[in-house]
């Protein structure tokens, strides 16, 4: 094992946190988007964005590391965005009879964006950031202590 895990397990964090943020600040800005993406011939509204990740907390198992270590292969440790997936929640219709995308009987299909759940999710991902950016300064703080010893 490295002495520089922690900071990678940090790293990865960062990353993964920093996408969530990008993905939902994405969403807010789409929030009254009703030509997101053009489908059969007609514009469909904005669909709201979603950020999966996956822990790789397996890896934390003695036997696991154990046998990377004997293997000498790197561990890899942390977390990683899997993927970016569609919420698949219906389009809120509103009745706008004035507007260029409103259908026959004069509603429009907005995207499927809550402002609420968004901000809630920035917030998260925002916490999470500063949180991977304590650790990652305590594990400097340790590494350069160490450091100190040999003097």
């Amino acid at each position: 094992m490295s002495i520089f895990n922690s900071m990678n397990i940090s790293a990865s964090g960062l990353t993964a946190q920093r996408l969530r943020m990008d993905v939902a600040s994405s969403n807010i800005a789409n929030v009254d988007s009703t030509r997101g993406r053009y489908v059969n011939g007609e514009w469909l509204p904005y669909q709201r964005k979603m950020v999966s990740l996956k822990s790789d907390g397996n890896k934390y198992q003695f036997n696991h590391v154990l046998k990377k270590e004997l293997a000498k292969r790197p561990v890899s440790l942390g977390v990683k965005a899997t993927s970016i997936v569609d919420d698949e929640t219906p389009f809120k219709l509103v009745y706008q009879p004035e507007h260029p995308d409103a259908n026959e009987d004069g509603y429009v299909q907005l995207p499927n964006v809550d402002l609420l759940k968004e901000m809630v999710d920035m917030m998260s991902a925002s916490r999470s950031y500063e949180a991977n950016v304590t650790v990652l300064n305590a594990s400097k703080g340790m590494l350069m202590k160490a450091l100190e010893i040999g003097r």
